[in-house]
This record gives C-alpha cells, structure tokens and sequence, in this order.
C-alpha cells in the first residue's frame, strides 16, 4: 500500500527521538504499534463482512470451478486431436495393406503343386514363381521316369 523503505523509517525515528526525547520514546512506538494493529485487525473485520455480504467466496469457487472447465476442455480437444491424428495414421495404415494385397505381385506368391506318379508312387513338386521374377532353377525328386537311376 505506502511504498516506504528502510531509509524513511530511519529518517522518522530519528526525527522522534529528537521530538519526543529518549523518555517517551519507547511508549510511543508501542502506542502507534498497538494503534496499527488495532487498524489491521479492524480493516481485516471490515474485509471478512463485505466479502461475506457480495458473495466473494462463492465467486471465488465458481471462477476456479470455470478454469477447472476450461483446463477440462483444452484437454479433452488435444485427447480429441490425439484421438483423430491416430485414426487416421489407422485408415492410412489400412489403406496401404489392402492396396498392397490388391496387387498382382501380392497375389501371384509362389505355390508349390504336387503330382502323384502312380508306378514308383513318389510325389514330384515345383514351385510357380511370380511373372515378374526372374526363372529360378526348379528340382525335382529322382524318379525312374525322368531318366535317374535308382
């Protein structure tokens, strides 16, 4: 409230003790410091009664109530853009997959086909590779039909 520092303070005291006299002086400091608190204690009465009468305590709860809400709500819109920012990093994801399966290279994975020889009755297996690579040399079981002796 007064701005006074340590330098008025001294200004004053020495000020008193020239008016007042080295006598009187310890009573009056604490005359004025019991007439000072006496004005706190007043002024802080006064304070409690007015603010009791408008209500400032209730104002006080609903303005923290409304930061609370407001706090609520900036939350809730970044758990919200979160939300969104994941769902679609999800689509896309899921996007990529289905395209990549829906390619002809994806579909065209090698298969292995058996046949059955019914006169040795061993099983002779090759693999299909995709159209866009390159042949790969295939082997084949030993049998007597393909000219390896057994």
């Amino acid at each position: 409230m007064f701005d006074i520092g340590f330098q008025e303070i001294v200004l004053i005291a020495v000020v008193a003790i020239f008016v007042l006299g080295p006598e009187k002086m310890p009573g009056a400091v604490r005359t004025i410091a019991l007439t000072i608190g006496r004005l706190k204690r007043n002024f802080n009465a006064l304070k409690t009664e007015i603010e009791k009468e408008i209500g400032a305590d209730e104002i006080r709860r609903q303005l923290r109530n409304e930061e609370i809400m407001a706090k609520f709500k900036n939350t809730q819109a970044q758990v919200q853009n979160s939300i969104s920012a994941v769902k679609l990093e999800v689509d896309s994801f899921q996007r990529n997959v289905e395209s990549q399966a829906a390619s002809p290279i994806a579909q065209e994975s090698p298969a292995i086909t058996t046949s059955a020889d019914d006169s040795a009755g061993l099983a002779t297996a090759t693999a299909q590779e995709p159209k866009v690579a390159e042949p790969v040399a295939v082997a084949t079981a030993s049998t007597p039909e393909n000219g390896a002796s057994s």
